[in-house]
């Protein structure tokens, strides 16, 4: 009898691949952990090999996993293109744009990008959805939005259109309290031995806002594990740990409790515009045209755009500016 693949199986898969760590993948997907580990066991049993080396400390990728893990990713990419473009074909409706966002979106841009879109199209409603901060692809990847305000890195499938709109610092977010509130700047090398507050979510992107690259090896300290802006704020004024963010969120999010404190070595958060190819063409191009062009005034303030992003930092070094092979965001 042929091998068969249960995609819901090969979805919890892909997580626990993505995460090397079970509990982790437990939580993103919502199941309890030896619900998870029942699961891979039955997809190693029906393809006949085992996915994952596990030990009591550690879980790696068998060469069968990692095979599986590269396809699975694009299968289920076309599974939900498929599944979703069939729904999209029954509930879309053309006189509304669905638009994803998180945090603060494109900071002050985002107004304006809205009242620039209106005048080119007074019939559509624009619905604006916020997501939490689990999701890099902002309601893309299933459907629920046409275009999106997103923060790479980000893994681009061929069903993701990208566009960079600016850059702008991150800073580090502390409690009033920390020893560093005060401080005109710091180094990532200064907070190594901070605990952090890190997000639920695919482990790129969390590393990311967690500075890996930057720590050199150094393994990072969890103090809390959030899913939402408020949650993070919430974690770091109860003292279980610090978090960097974009420099913008200090002017939306700003209370009392917490210090925003400037990172002199780390690269840049990314603010870019992105969409399902093939989903409402006119419409989702003028809303990005609409981006692109205004993003170009630089109008957010302490932001660059792509080509001023790129120069020296205050200190004098060059900020680095590129992600990891194969994750990207910037084209």
């Amino acid at each position: 009898m042929e091998p068969t693949l249960d995609l819901r199986q090969l979805a919890h898969f892909v997580v626990v691949a993505e995460e090397l760590h079970f509990g982790r993948a437990a939580q993103r997907l919502h199941l309890s952990q030896p619900a998870l580990s029942v699961q891979i066991r039955k997809l190693e049993m029906s393809l006949g090999t085992p996915l994952l080396i596990r030990d009591s400390r550690n879980v790696a990728l068998t060469p069968a996993g990692d095979v599986l893990l590269l396809e699975g990713r694009a299968l289920l990419a076309r599974a939900d293109r498929v599944a979703n473009e069939t729904r999209n074909r029954h509930t879309a409706k053309p006189g509304i744009l669905r638009v994803g966002f998180q945090a603060n979106a494109a900071a002050e841009l985002t107004p304006q990008i809205l009242s620039a879109f209106k005048a080119l199209h007074p019939n559509v409603r624009v619905d604006m959805e916020s997501f939490d901060l689990t999701d890099p692809y902002v309601g893309l990847a299933d459907g629920r939005t046409d275009v999106s305000f997103v923060r790479p890195p980000l893994i681009v499938e061929d069903w993701l259109g990208v566009e960079t709109l600016f850059f702008e610092p991150r800073v580090l977010v502390v409690p009033s309290s920390s020893k560093y509130a005060e401080a005109g700047s710091v180094s990532v090398e200064e907070v190594l031995t901070e605990p952090f507050v890190a997000r639920r979510s695919p482990e790129y992107w969390r590393n990311f806002w967690l500075a890996t690259e930057e720590r050199q090896g150094t393994m990072v300290r969890i103090g809390a594990e959030v899913g939402t802006v408020d949650e993070c704020f919430e974690a770091i004024v109860n003292g279980r740990g610090v978090a960097f963010t974009q420099a913008s969120t200090k002017r939306y999010y700003s209370r009392p409790g917490l210090s925003f404190v400037p990172v002199i070595d780390i690269t840049p958060a990314v603010v870019s515009i992105a969409w399902r190819k093939g989903a409402r063409d006119e419409i989702v191009r003028d809303f990005v045209s609409a981006a692109q062009i205004l993003a170009s005034f630089e109008a957010v303030p302490h932001a660059r755009t792509t080509a001023a992003a790129l120069q020296h930092d205050s200190s004098g070094r060059i900020l680095p500016h590129s992600f990891p092979e194969g994750v990207r965001g910037i084209r």
